[in-house]
């Protein structure tokens, strides 16, 4: 048995023929799937080495925003924008020189304008007597009161509003305005009682006339005072990082719920410069819903002291042009 593989390799081969090799075997079904796994688990390490992409934003940011924006979109119908027309006296001119008119109120001229919120459905509008203090003047120069509100459908419409009380001490108004009750939203009155610094909040106005801006910020103290138009202190008012600028005068300040937690009101600034120094005011809802009932009522509140104004507070009201 041993000679036959030796003669083998032995004996020449026959010329001009080429040893036929077999047919090499199909590979089996295993082997292929063993490579298969192979380049799979190429292409997993592959992945797991490359860097994940960083998402946009958190989840919990996501979250954050939502709430905000809704916040924004249930609050913001309750803000009005007010405009101070000036029908007869001197000329009102803007920055640029040239004189703003109202096109829709014969020409009137626009001195100055202010935010308010709705405060029942009867058409009461709060808002800072400094805003329309001029619809309460001596006769000589005839001021109107332009309300711009908006309707269940987002629709800006306008009404004219009448001055029915003000509390200069409480830098404080109350105007009127002629509305169906189902066209109207009024604002959600919270407390200030409660509140905490580092709380968030957020003013929402009409900062140089455009209408419906919401800004974001944080209660930033408590308890502080302020000048008031009548010169007397205002106690307790809010402080707040929130932006507010002029117009944004007689808006809300709220909290996270959508609750009014105060009327914004004034800005700190560097003396001379009437810049912002981002130092913001609110007179806290507490002390308005004790002043507003009173106002609708007698059109006066019980109050009033005089005092010299300080020069390093600038009210955010009137946006004179």
């Amino acid at each position: 048995m041993a000679l036959r593989p030796l003669l083998h390799l032995l004996l020449p081969s026959p010329p001009h023929r080429s040893p036929t090799l077999p047919p090499s075997p199909p590979p089996s079904s295993s082997s292929t799937t063993r490579r298969t796994a192979s380049a799979a688990l190429l292409l997993f390490a592959a992945a797991a080495a490359a860097p994940s992409p960083r998402p946009a934003r958190a989840a919990d940011e996501d979250v954050d925003e939502a709430r905000v924006v809704r916040l924004f979109q249930e609050a913001s119908p309750s803000v009005v924008f007010i405009k101070d027309l000036v029908i007869s006296g001197p000329q009102v001119r803007g920055a640029s020189g040239e004189e703003e008119v109202d096109e829709d109120e014969g020409g009137a001229k626009v001195e100055g304008t202010g935010s308010g919120f709705v405060w029942d459905s009867a058409g009461h509008i709060v808002t800072n007597y400094h805003v329309v203090a001029k619809l309460a003047g001596d006769g000589s120069v005839f001021h109107r009161c332009k309300v711009f509100l908006e309707d269940s459908s987002g629709r800006s419409y306008s009404k004219e509003g009448s001055l029915i009380g003000c509390d200069p001490a409480y830098d404080l108004a109350v105007l009127k305005v002629d509305v169906d009750s189902d066209k109207l939203r009024p604002a959600l009155i919270g407390t200030s009682r409660d509140l905490r610094v580092g709380q968030s909040c957020f003013a929402i106005g009409n900062p140089y006339g455009y209408e419906h801006t919401l800004t974001t910020g944080v209660v930033s103290g408590l308890g502080r005072e302020i000048p008031s138009p009548s010169g007397r202190a205002i106690r307790g008012a809010i402080q707040t990082d929130a932006a507010i600028n002029a117009g944004n005068s007689g808006g809300p300040l709220i909290d996270s719920y959508g609750h009014v937690i105060g009327v914004n009101t004034a800005t700190f600034t560097r003396k001379g410069s009437g810049i912002s120094s981002g130092v913001n005011f609110a007179i806290p809802i507490d002390t308005v819903v004790q002043s507003v009932p009173n106002l609708i009522v007698y059109g006066t509140s019980v109050s009033n002291s005089h005092a010299g104004n300080s020069p390093r507070f600038q009210s955010a009201g009137n946006n004179r042009h």
